[in-house]
């Protein structure tokens, strides 16, 4: 008579308290809850509360001003929808994930496909998708994390030694950037851009190959400009830029292109070193400057808040991601230090756009800045990527994949 082998409850399903298609998805055992980068999610939830401030005394002061631009109940309605990625990305299994990560992938392309087709049009951008929830989808956005998951799984087994191990990924982060240029929206598009570069050099790509890379990126930029490749109004914000070096030119085109830049840096100059304070500066009681919730929400923090708030802001912000680049650089097995690494460089691509073309350091494009600003999509996406960096940091599965001996 065999003996009954005895076995621990939720062994069967992968020790995650059950057998059913969620515990094959999701385990909250194999977290290992004292390893969990708890400051990074302080810091993550540290300037979710700086967006929730500065984005309460906008809808305050839209409402003295008889304004109805902004809806801070809206915003907390979209958070509550999102939070949940949070979690579930932190509890999600890194195998499952794994081998899912192309599918993913495949899912976010079909997204991006249905956009001509059912999307909705919003200032000559076809970009959204609107759910039966009141929650409109923006496909770009889930396609940053697509792209992410699906380089870490094909760089997985690949050192990108080889002309032609170089294929499949480029081919995965041109694809999406592709589908998105078209919609227009460039901005998306090029974010994509240092993503995959910084992805690829975490997996091995020489320096060489990355900076001839970076050159003939360049190269395409500028004969896209020079040679009116792109959209009328596209252009028009690359030639505002380049004219716009000098106060009197940025002056001249206040009341033309030049409207949003010169608006962004004058409440930025506006600011001085401690702020007017908030709801007080110009961008809120003029309401003059353009998408103060989401792309220039960065000018606004610099106005209420003065050069110390912007510079603490800033700080907080570039400690996250080197605190995510360094978690990523303590695993071992190396589909969660991809993906880990990956998540660092969207929230470091975002910030560095945001920031600069608020300063007027690059030519001005929407990007909202993760964490601080409004956007469905956008706080899906950054819940989703900041509970999946925390969780697979915190996994830590076994590997016998060749970086795990590394010392």
């Amino acid at each position: 008579m065999r003996r009954a082998r005895y076995e621990p409850a939720g062994a069967r399903g992968g020790g995650g308290g059950g057998s059913g298609p969620f515990s094959r998805v999701f385990s909250a055992r194999q977290v290992r809850w004292m390893q969990l980068d708890w400051h990074v999610l302080a810091l993550a939830l540290l300037l979710l509360f700086v967006g929730l401030v500065v984005l309460r005394a906008m809808d305050e002061a839209d409402a003295a001003f008889q304004r109805s631009e902004i809806d801070f109940g809206s915003h907390l309605s979209k958070l509550l929808v999102a939070a949940p990625a949070l979690v579930l990305g932190l509890l999600v299994r890194p195998r499952w994930l794994r081998r899912n990560s192309l599918a993913i992938y495949s899912a976010c392309l079909v997204l991006l496909a249905l956009v001509p087709f059912i999307g909705q049009e919003r200032n000559n951008a076809r970009r959204w998708i609107q759910l039966p929830v009141g929650f409109d989808l923006q496909p770009s956005e889930l396609a940053k994390l697509g792209v992410i998951l699906a380089l870490a799984r094909v760089l997985y087994r690949s050192r990108l030694a080889r002309p032609v191990e170089w294929l499949p990924p480029l081919a995965i982060a041109l694809t999406p950037m592709a589908m998105v240029a078209l919609q227009p929206d460039l901005g998306t598009a090029l974010t994509l851009a240092p993503i995959s570069m910084g992805m690829f050099w975490l997996a091995g790509a020489r320096a060489r190959v990355l900076i001839l890379a970076v050159a003939a990126g360049a190269a395409l930029a500028f004969s896209a400009w020079h040679f009116e490749w792109v959209k009328s109004y596209q252009l028009q914000r690359v030639d505002t830029w380049v004219h716009s070096w000098e106060p009197a030119e940025l002056i001249e085109g206040r009341n033309g292109p030049a409207f949003h830049s010169y608006h962004a840096r004058t409440a930025i100059g506006n600011g001085w070193w401690v702020g007017t304070g908030l709801g007080r500066g110009v961008a809120n009681e003029a309401g003059h400057l353009p998408e103060r919730s989401s792309d220039s929400i960065f000018a606004v923090v610099a106005e209420e808040a003065g050069l110390l708030g912007a510079g603490g802001l800033v700080v907080l912000y570039s400690l996250m991601i080197v605190l995510l680049l360094g978690s990523a650089s303590t695993l071992r097995e190396r589909f969660s230090r991809l993906v880990v690494g990956g998540i660092a460089l969207y929230f470091a691509s975002h910030f560095f756009v945001n920031v600069g073309v608020n300063l007027g350091l690059l030519p001005m494009t929407g990007l909202t800045l993760p964490l601080l600003s409004t956007g469905g999509s956008s706080l899906l996406v950054t819940f989703a990527a900041l509970g999946l960096a925390l969780g697979l940091a915190a996994h830590r599965e076994p590997s016998l994949d060749r970086d795990a001996f590394r010392l």
